[in-house]
């Protein structure tokens, strides 16, 4: 008897759930873009190099081309159309657009939800390869240019605007901290 090569699976993305038969075979990347038409996330080189596929999966970034749809059922999926608050423009996106930290725009939306997982790891003092002291004791990293270089490394721009991209994410990441200090 041979086993079947597709299922039905239910993908709960950007708070919605969504249920379509897929081969097994299916990228993250292909069923949002193919089978829900969800464009936001880009294809750029279809082998996790580039991060203009990079979704958040659980709080966490995923480049989604690697991912298999399959292994995505049941975890929260949020891609660049799930981040905004209805017309409330997430802080990284408003960021992005006050400093034009994007060119031909088509890494932004992977830009972008990188960037949100960067500010939250790093509040969450995750170290970096940038990171100079990671003792536990020294408390969370001050967050650099160089950290976030570092941080967001995995998603080029074909255009160039890395400094504005840095720039932008400094300055989501100051616009979130001083909300966090203004709620506690």
């Amino acid at each position: 008897m041979a086993l079947s090569t597709s299922s039905a699976i239910t993908l709960n993305i950007n708070g919605e759930k969504h249920t379509l038969p897929v081969d097994h075979r299916t990228t993250l990347l292909d069923a949002l873009r193919e089978r829900l038409d969800m464009t936001g996330t880009k294809k750029g080189c279809d082998q996790g190099q580039c991060g203009a596929c990079t979704v958040l999966i659980d709080g966490r970034r995923a480049v989604s081309c690697l991912q298999l749809a399959v292994a995505s059922e049941g975890r929260e999926i949020t891609t660049i159309e799930g981040v905004a608050d209805g017309d409330n423009l997430h802080p990284v996106q408003q960021a992005f657009l006050d400093l034009d930290g994007y060119q031909c725009g088509y890494c932004t939306p992977g830009q972008i939800c990188s960037a949100i997982a960067v500010i939250e790891e790093h509040a969450a003092g995750w170290p970096s390869a940038a990171t100079t002291d990671v003792r536990p004791e020294a408390g969370v990293p001050q967050l650099t240019a160089d950290e976030i270089r570092e941080r967001m490394s995995g998603n080029l721009c074909r255009c160039g605007a890395y400094v504005s991209i840095v720039q932008a994410v400094a300055q989501a990441a100051a616009a979130e901290s001083e909300g966090t200090e203004a709620v506690a």
